[in-house]
């Protein structure tokens, strides 16, 4: 996603800060645009404006589009999304089990960008859910597939961010009970 739109990521909750003037210019830019990249960008912007009814609306569409035309790639990228508008709409189950049949998927093709791409978001939906034991497992995983694929350093310091969110929130968890 445009990583220009992305200031920063919440400590607490992993999610991203925005600047949703910003988004909500990019959205009006979009349109009703219906190429593969323009309905993954708008969900995106739908999602980390709040928007999560539409979000799901375009998601969806997005799955569909990329299912009837496009490379396996481009679908499970699709499918990733459509999880963390699921995730952030509260449907957790749901969304692991999406994340998880992606992460599989693209570990199979050795596609180890986009494996970690769909770790990483199930790492956040069982932070979001308080699981915090496989959340950290899941951003250990994402952080050794994106060091085998060369990921950029901005990506491998946000996976140990989460890495060490995890680590204090379980820790916290552990103290309290």
């Amino acid at each position: 996603m445009p990583v220009s739109y992305i200031q920063g990521f919440d400590p607490q909750t992993l999610r991203e800060i925005v600047d949703v003037r910003h988004c909500r210019e990019r959205l009006d830019e979009l349109g009703d645009q219906r190429s593969l990249p323009a309905l993954l960008e708008r969900v995106w912007l739908l999602k980390v404006t709040g928007d999560l009814d539409a979000a799901l609306a375009v998601s969806e569409q997005s799955v569909r589009v990329a299912r009837m035309g496009g490379p396996r790639k481009d679908l499970l990228r699709a499918r990733v999304l459509h999880a963390t508008v699921l995730q952030f709409r509260g449907a957790y189950a749901a969304a692991v089990q999406e994340l998880t049949t992606c992460g599989e998927e693209a570990e199979g093709q050795g596609w180890a960008a986009l494996a970690a791409f769909a770790y990483q978001h199930r790492g956040k939906v069982f932070y979001d859910a308080g699981d915090f034991v496989n959340a950290r497992a899941d951003f250990k995983r994402a952080l050794f597939l994106r060091q085998e694929a060369g990921a950029p350093e901005p990506e491998l310091q946000s996976t140990l961010a989460a890495i060490d969110a995890a680590e204090r929130r379980r820790a916290d968890v552990s103290v309290a009970g």
